[in-house]
């Protein structure tokens, strides 16, 4: 794909004048670093860190059978989530296998839910939801063109977030929750999420506001630390809560026990796409996700085999070497008979044996509050 073909959001300019080093990631054209990827993900880790993420699907579904519809293309239950919070999902094949890992909000403007995906992903999760409409009387709206998403993640971005949006109180927001206001006098939905192992809130804004909500949020951040993140930064953050990755832990022939995400699957809600298999798959999974913490300093990529007494019993999804911890860590899918925390095990990094014992994940957890 030529760079004229991927698709940009409202702060590519931004991005592109103020040294933002631009790839192409999931059909668009985004910002993987502005300084250095260790820089950024220290200001996320210590103060505060701005992203762009408007390249993520966002879609809303209205109309009296927009629960029922929900329900039958997505595993977790949606009639157990009330308005204003939000809720983890899967979008899953008849096999049982991920399509998308997704967030599901039970709107309060109405009673119309909105979903996030993966860019790589949207326009299958529209096919698969088109797919299996099976007569609902209820419409889907594609509005990821139309808007724009940005992330404030850090020990600061509540301050931060505060400082610009005019609305209920952030600081009682709880996790997995979100509210509408206003940011510069025109409408934005925030949810307190993330993607970065850190407290944090996402924010949804008109294409057209894009960029004056940017530069209000540098604003208010200017004194707290705040910089502007790349998806560099956004990976190793990830990587080190042991958040999923689409195209690394999960693929269209994952399923959700292999990789430790059984809890989002709930059979009891009744009839949806994959039921039967994931029902099957419930406890003979076939797989199961391990992290790795590497003795020498060499990273493991994906891909990477994993050996036990010289036999392969893996592959090595993502690694990096982390920078909080700053240990070289890698996550793994491998037999169903895991080897136990503290394990011994060997991973051909490029054709050189690395030693790495198996640790619990996720790798980092935030400190709470004292």
């Amino acid at each position: 794909m030529s760079t004229a073909e991927l698709l940009k959001t409202p702060l590519y300019d931004w991005h592109k004048a103020h040294g933002g080093r631009l790839v192409e990631f999931g059909g668009w054209s985004m910002p993987v670093q502005y300084s250095t990827i260790v820089e950024e993900h220290e200001a996320v880790r210590k103060r505060a860190g701005l992203f762009d993420i408007g390249h993520m699907g966002r879609l809303r579904f209205d109309g009296p059978d927009a629960l029922t519809w929900l329900q039958r293309v997505t595993t977790n239950d949606v009639s157990k989530l009330p308005p204003g919070r939000i809720q983890y999902s899967l979008v899953c094949n008849e096999d049982g296998g991920v399509i998308d890992d997704v967030l599901v909000y039970h709107l309060t403007d109405g009673d119309g839910y909105g979903l996030v995906c993966n860019a790589s992903n949207r326009q299958r999760v529209v096919e698969q939801f088109e797919a299996h409409r099976d007569g609902a009387d209820a419409e889907l709206a594609d509005s990821t063109l139309d808007t724009c998403m940005i992330a404030v993640q850090g020990p600061n971005a509540l301050s931060t977030v505060r400082s610009v949006f005019d609305g209920p109180p952030l600081g009682e927001q709880k996790y997995y929750s979100h509210t509408s206001g206003l940011v510069l006098g025109t409408d934005a939905s925030v949810s307190r999420t993330g993607y970065t192992g850190e407290d944090g809130f996402e924010l949804i804004v008109h294409r057209d506001v894009a960029e004056a909500a940017w530069l209000a949020l540098l604003e208010a951040g200017l004194g707290r630390g705040i910089r502007p993140c790349g998806l560099g930064a956004r990976d190793t953050l990830r990587f080190e809560a042991a958040m999923p990755l689409y195209g690394h832990e999960l693929l269209e022939s994952t399923n959700p026990y292999a990789v430790g995400l059984g809890m989002f699957v709930k059979p009891e809600k009744g009839t949806f796409v994959g039921r039967d298999a994931l029902i099957a798959l419930k406890d003979a999974p076939g797989a199961a996700r391990i992290g790795l913490k590497l003795r020498g300093r060499r990273i493991a990529r994906q891909g990477s085999t994993v050996l036990r007494d010289g036999a392969p019993i893996g592959t090595v999804t993502s690694g990096t070497f982390s920078p909080t911890l700053q240990q070289a860590l890698a996550m793994a899918t491998v037999s169903p008979e895991a080897p136990p925390i503290g394990a011994e095990l060997v991973v051909d990094v490029r054709g050189t044996p690395e030693p790495a014992e198996v640790v619990e994940l996720p790798f980092y957890r935030r400190p709470r509050p004292s």
